[in-house]
């Protein structure tokens, strides 16, 4: 095909529900941050998308488990991935998010379109529904035996002891997690995308226009679920967390997040050109844009077959030319899994390995799972660092700058005749880009980095073969080899930048020149005589056995901890939030206040209905309080409150703040409050 006018890259909206760890960050965003940062070094136009999936029941459920919102939650886990992603050199052009406003407006849009067009059919269907908490329940809301293997505690999608996949109606004896009180069937509409409609479509668009260039993983699994026979699937659902379905009759009723989260991509490039004054719609709407979406195996059908179903049925949007998605990363001959304590967070590698993002993006592309499952091991972290990025790569570069330092001061030696030897280096060394290019653009990113390394072994063999330390007595050849070697560690810099971005911007500053773009590489001429150079640095340490071994410890430690709690069923202590601002934090309104009236919320056994006498005012704030707290042994407690919150309906009141509770190991709560009659009514915290 022609060259794209213009790229639109995206990587997996990750869930703001936790932190990530490094086998995200090989499946989607790694490879995706290789493939942008080589189109701008081409010079191409591109846009590198990405953001937090925010809805959903995944984000609901873990604002139950840490006793908070949804929106704490997000904005919690937002905060985390931003900083994460930009510690790690994941270089995106907007890092959105899905609970924004602009956001909202756009999934709207795109299903109001579809439904004014008649894209979308409506079925009713009877699903659980809590009487006590008044709520349809998500299938992860829902809790019992597992009808495979006996489980009690299995949820109404999956078991997570047998792995089973399930459906609510399936358990036996289900409760509800919000109550713990069984749920009982009620009719519901919802709104359906029709995907068996569109099987013709797909079948010319995958079957035989993708056959040759997507890669098999992809192309065999899209087959199987043609061939399997698409059905039907929900775009909405009964849930009050999430994008709200723009109709009359849909009330209590949002987009299902499956549907939201990648329009995601849209509303974060319509984010973009808000931002950076630019027309967003050309890398969307136009034919003559390729777009690109990076994932992982797990969001091959969403990726492939009803985000494309969807954008083809809008009628506006192109589809992706290509979605090169990985297999699982592996952790220590074990899946990795945050809820087992067998992952490596790309916080906590961060917090371990300060100033070394460089190190792990290497050891991960060197390994990537592209074709199959592939696996991270602590040695082989060690080893790559040691006996590649150490050993080859600095070693080569170190070798080269001190030398000439050593004889030629800080300025780039001459090169004024060339040996035959001499040449052929140079020869080789300008193929480089091309065969760098064309792994990278079909996506086979492993391949790549090794024939990047293979610049660096060229280097190493050329000074091992000249041996530029015993020409002492012969200077001007010297001049030539260290001249020659100067030019390679430039080209080094250059082609490192999309797999080491922080090291290419070390490297380059040593030698004292600017990135040239990727033709420039090709080039082996960038350093011309008598040119100053930097002081030497040494770019990668040998990693020791120590490090390996309290990496060991600390995961082994860490599965322990994830299976004692499991076994208890107590929480493993829960790690300090993302960092705040002051400026963030003088935002909140909290004072003190008195409980003048209080009374249990009718129908539930968790809420208690209070008012609150604030100096300003009177007001009615529910707090889940009532299994620690009986109405009348309250009357007259002083309390700390958070005036300022934004109002909330539960079960048809409004709750007008938020009352500051602590909560002990044993997960008992009690007031935050000064000594009673210590402050006045309206008195300010701080």
């Amino acid at each position: 095909m022609k060259e794209p006018k213009r790229y639109t890259v995206t990587a997996a909206l990750p869930y703001a529900n936790g932190p990530k760890h490094i086998g995200h960050l090989a499946g989607a965003y790694l490879p995706a941050d290789v493939y942008a940062r080589y189109l701008r070094l081409n010079r191409r136009d591109v846009i590198f998308v990405c953001g937090s999936d925010e809805h959903g029941t995944a984000i609901a459920n873990q604002a139950l488990k840490e006793k908070t919102t949804p929106r704490a939650i997000v904005d919690k886990y937002h905060a985390l991935l931003q900083s994460n992603f930009a510690e790690l050199g994941i270089s995106f052009d907007v890092y959105h998010r899905t609970s924004d406003a602009l956001h909202h407006e756009t999934a709207q849009h795109f299903f109001a379109v579809m439904y004014e067009k008649g894209l979308l059919t409506e079925e009713t269907s009877e699903q659980y529904y809590d009487e006590d908490a008044l709520v349809f329940l998500a299938d992860r809301y829902i809790m019992g035996s597992c009808p495979k293997c006996g489980y009690d505690k299995a949820y109404g999608d999956q078991c997570e002891k047998c792995g089973s996949a399930l459906s609510p109606r399936e358990l036996i004896n289900p409760k509800s997690t919000l109550t713990g009180k069984a749920p009982v069937l009620r009719s519901t509409k919802h709104w359906y995308l029709p995907l068996d409609q569109h099987e013709d479509w797909l079948r010319e668009w995958i079957l035989e226009g993708h056959k040759n260039d997507w890669k098999a993983n992809v192309y065999g699994q899209c087959k199987s679920w043609i061939e399997g026979g698409l059905q039907p699937r929900a775009v909405t659902r009964d849930l009050d967390w999430g994008v709200k379905v723009p109709l009359s009759e849909a009330e209590g009723k949002v987009l299902y997040v499956w549907f939201d989260a990648p329009i995601g991509y849209i509303s974060a490039t319509r984010q973009w050109g808000i931002d950076k004054g630019k027309e967003w719609e050309p890398y969307w709407k136009s034919k003559d844009t390729k777009l690109v979406h990076f994932i992982g195996k797990d969001n091959i059908v969403f990726h492939c077959i009803i985000f494309p179903v969807m954008l083809h049925a809008h009628g506006e949007f192109i589809v992706p030319e290509n979605v090169p998605a990985n297999e699982f990363l592996n952790l220590e001959n074990d899946k990795m899994s945050t809820s087992r304590g067998w992952s490596i967070e790309m916080d906590e590698y961060l917090a371990d390995f300060p100033g070394k993002p460089d190190e792990l993006r290497y050891c991960l592309l060197a390994n990537l799972p592209e074709t199959k499952d592939s696996e991270f091991t602590w040695k082989d972290y060690q080893t790559r660092c040691t006996s590649e990025l150490a050993d080859i790569f600095s070693n080569f570069v170190h070798r080269t700058i001190v030398l000439t330092h050593k004889n030629f001061g800080s300025k780039v030696p001459s090169a004024e005749t060339y040996t035959k030897e001499d040449l052929l280096v140079l020869e080789e060394l300008s193929k480089f880009p091309d065969r760098i290019a064309e792994k990278i653009e079909n996506y086979r990113f492993r391949e790549a980095l090794a024939e990047f390394l293979n610049v660096a072994r060229l280097g190493n063999k050329y000074l091992d073969d000249t041996k530029p330390w015993k020409l002492t007595g012969d200077m001007k050849r010297m001049s030539t080899v260290l001249n020659v070697s100067l030019q390679i560690c430039a080209n080094l810099g250059f082609l490192c930048e999309p797999f080491l971005p922080f090291t290419s911007k070390k490297l380059l500053d040593m030698l004292r020149i600017d990135h040239r773009g990727w033709d420039a590489a090709k080039q082996t001429s960038h350093l011309p005589d008598g040119h100053t150079l930097g002081e030497p640095v040494i770019l990668f340490m040998k990693v020791p056995d120590d490090v390996v071994k309290t990496q060991l410890e600390k995961l082994e430690a860490k599965r322990k901890a994830a299976e004692a709690a499991q076994a208890s069923g107590t929480p493993a202590l829960k790690p300090a939030q993302a960092e705040t601002t002051f400026d963030e934090f003088q935002k909140m309104d909290i004072r003190v206040g008195t409980i003048i009236a209080a009374e249990k919320m009718p129908k539930s056994d968790k809420l208690l209905k209070l008012t609150v006498d604030t100096g300003l005012d009177k007001r009615t704030v529910l707090s889940g309080i009532a299994k620690f707290y009986a109405p009348e042994q309250i009357i007259g407690q002083q309390v700390v409150l958070l005036v300022n919150l934004a109002p909330r309906k539960m079960m048809g009141v409004e709750s007008q703040g938020m009352i500051l509770m602590a909560e002990n190991a044993d997960g008992e709560l009690s007031f935050v409050a000064p000594a009673k009659g210590n402050m006045h009514n309206g008195g300010v915290v701080k």
